[in-house]
């Protein structure tokens, strides 16, 4: 079905007026405007609550007016030229009123003769029959439609109705539509929020838990350096007592070199006297002393392996075993009480002893 726009000269009527009208219509209702809003920089005009209602229906995580928590605003795109303005956190609210457009159609409203609210619909014209307006809706075919296409024209075998009752009731359903997607945003906002509670809950249990595991292990740390540090003492004073035992031992072996040494040399300048009456004055005695210092070569030596330090090994498998084993444990939220009652059951058997 073909349809232009145009209007059917009315009595009291004139072209000045109905171009006028057709500036002041809403592209969105296609009624007159109702507090009209500019939609800068392009500066078309739009309803308050159209523009609203479009601004929500595009921006479903935006909070409503009037709400407690502070939101950051959207995009909105002009239904009539697409182009797309950024609004602050008060949404169309914050748009500029154009009372200009409003003053003017206050001056249309009380010059025309036509009623208040004249609809755009009324104003279409059929292109095949032009002296008859759309006023009816072929329910078969979807589209509006004029009275002379139903009688003689297409839709002559189609179920038709009102254009009127078509209108408000298409109309009503999309206002509820867009109701209900309004509504179901807020709750898709609500669980948004709650998933990110539950997330920042879980990084801060998570952190804890981390927290809590490093203390558990540091203090395993503490424990084993502890024993650690033990047992290194126990290995440098046994080593420390050896080596100064060995030590000594060396000096006296060194002591000793050093005199048998000297006693040589003695031995062997006194071998070298031809006068036989000197050599014998000192003979007996050096004899004596080479007999004594023989005798005290068998000084004390060290016990074979007595070097040996293999008695410190240590075994860390099972303990090594233990710790790769070391897994969480699910503690039931009644196991701090349980020691609590096994404790008070031993004293109430103790009581009955000492009372029998």
């Amino acid at each position: 079905m073909n349809f232009a726009v145009g209007y059917k000269p009315m009595l009291g009527d004139s072209n000045t007026m109905d171009n006028l009208e057709k500036q002041l219509i809403c592209p969105i209702c296609l009624e007159m405007f109702t507090k009209p809003v500019v939609i800068l920089p392009c500066q078309h005009n739009l309803c308050r609550k159209c523009a609203n209602d479009v601004f929500q229906a595009s921006n479903p995580l935006w909070q409503s007016r009037g709400s407690t928590t502070a939101s950051s605003g959207g995009r909105f795109r002009c239904p009539s030229c697409r182009h797309e303005v950024i609004l602050d956190r008060h949404g169309v609210y914050g748009l500029q009123r154009n009372l200009l457009v409003e003053n003017i159609i206050d001056i249309y409203k009380q010059e025309s003769s036509r009623p208040i609210h004249t609809k755009l619909e009324q104003q279409l014209m059929c292109e095949e029959h032009e002296e008859e307006k759309i006023n009816i809706y072929c329910l078969t075919c979807e589209t509006p439609t004029c009275s002379m296409c139903k009688v003689f024209g297409a839709h002559k075998d189609c179920e038709v109705a009102p254009l009127q009752n078509v209108y408000q009731r298409q109309k009503t359903e999309l206002s509820d539509g867009i109701a209900v997607l309004v509504a179901g945003n807020d709750r898709i906002q609500a669980m948004i929020s709650q998933l990110e509670g539950i997330c920042k809950t879980i990084e801060d249990n998570g952190q804890r838990q981390k927290q809590h595991l490093c203390e558990k292990f540091d203090a395993l740390y503490s424990v084993l350096e502890e024993r650690k540090k033990e047992l290194l003492l126990c290995i440098t004073r046994e080593q420390d007592e050896k080596l100064g035992h060995v030590r000594a031992l060396s000096r006296q072996y060194g002591d000793y070199l050093e005199g048998a040494s000297k006693l040589v040399e003695t031995c062997i300048q006194s071998m070298e006297e031809q006068q036989m009456a000197a050599f014998l004055q000192h003979a007996k005695e050096l004899i004596k002393k080479m007999t004594d210092t023989a005798k005290a070569s068998n000084m004390e030596r060290t016990e074979p392996g007595y070097e040996n330090m293999d008695h410190f090994i240590i075994n860390t498998e099972d303990v090594s075993g233990m710790l790769r084993t070391i897994d969480f444990q699910q503690v039931s939220q009644g196991d701090d009480n349980e020691p609590v009652y096994e404790a008070e059951e031993e004293e109430d058997v103790a009581q009955q002893s000492t009372d029998g």
